[in-house]
């Protein structure tokens, strides 16, 4: 209650601080301001905010600000945008209070475990809301899960070692519960629940082709299997089934050193199919169209969206071109469109 009373007090500060820089600039335009000692230029104004709302406030951000006054005094910008946040056009629907915006500022964490070496990059990031994690692949093989509890992140992740191939994709296997991630030659399925000094999964392999993207395929049944997509560097789009007997009946021994098992491809049933002519940049299932994309650098096979029964078929798809291929797209629900880049 007293931080929430010193917070109304410094943003009763704050407004008042604008409504000063507003007559001030307002006189300037008029030709009628006359500098005096209590003139507000941006150090004056960068410090003060400072001193109000302390280390919540970004140098970029209050520059922002006063510039969007200096510029237009008669549209004043929001006093939330001095902490980063900003407040779309009215839908209709009442607008929470300022008392709960200020909530989802403080809410706001950065996460400072380093999950990457020098000369690493990440390669593939997943947001799994119903487990309230977040995954992530880096290149040089370092996958990592971001679990909130308790309000605070933590995490866990291994190096996976076995193939000196780059990691090139990940996703999440829902009813199987394992992380999915794709390298040019293999399949690789963690089980993220295991301690780090013993992470366990499997492996397939080998993969003929260099696989680029992987994405797993949401359905409404619970049965115990996950079927992903996944895109190499010939054009061809694969589907690949993977039930909990898989583990049991395919697998080979481990190998030495690691917890890891070897599942032979050759034992796998995977439809493909070649819908591009260059590599296949992104592929992701969306549910609610029961469709899958793919998209390319293919000026004449750009983006694909069709039913995964295409890829076990010969019957046409549905594709779209593009001079130059796509690079990236994502669906809108609410607004019922898919948006590519070039």
């Amino acid at each position: 209650a007293l931080e929430l009373i010193d917070f109304k007090n410094a943003l009763e500060q704050f407004q008042n601080l604008v409504e000063k820089m507003i007559i001030q600039k307002t006189k300037e335009i008029s030709g009628s301001y006359t500098k005096d000692d209590e003139e507000i230029d941006y150090e004056k104004f960068y410090t003060t905010t400072q001193t109000l709302f302390g280390p919540a406030v970004k140098h970029q951000n209050v520059q922002a600000f006063f510039r969007k006054v200096m510029s237009n005094p008669d549209e004043r910008p929001e006093w939330l945008e001095i902490f980063g946040c900003f407040t779309g056009e009215s839908d209709g629907m009442s607008s929470p209070s300022k008392e709960s915006m200020v909530l989802l500022v403080s809410e706001k964490r950065q996460i400072t475990h380093s999950v990457v070496k020098r000369k690493d990059v990440i390669k593939g990031i997943v947001k799994v809301p119903l487990q309230h994690f977040t995954i992530t692949a880096s290149q040089r093989g370092v996958l990592t899960v971001f679990s909130k509890k308790r309000k605070s992140f933590f995490s866990y992740s291994f190096y996976f070692h076995q193939d000196p191939t780059w990691i090139n994709g990940c996703d999440f296997l829902p009813n199987l519960n394992y992380v999915v991630a794709v390298t040019e030659s293999t399949v690789i399925l963690w089980d993220y629940k295991s301690k780090e000094s013993q992470s366990d999964g499997f492996v397939i392999k080998p993969m003929k082709n260099c696989l680029l993207c992987v994405s797993t395929v949401t359905m409404a049944d619970n049965l115990a299997k996950d079927t992903i997509l996944m895109g190499d560097d010939k054009g061809y789009v694969y589907l690949l089934t993977i039930t909990s007997d898989d583990f049991i009946m395919k697998q080979s021994k481990a190998e030495k050193e690691s917890q890891f098992k070897v599942l032979d491809s050759e034992s796998f049933n995977i439809p493909k199919r070649k819908l591009h002519d260059d590599w296949v940049g992104k592929i992701r299932y969306f549910s609610a169209l029961k469709r899958f994309g793919s998209c390319s650098t293919d000026s004449i096979n750009s983006f694909i969206l069709d039913d995964i029964k295409r890829l076990e078929d010969q019957l046409p798809v549905k594709e779209f071109s593009v001079p130059k291929g796509v690079n990236a797209f994502t669906y809108c629900g609410k607004a019922k469109v898919i948006v590519t880049g070039g």
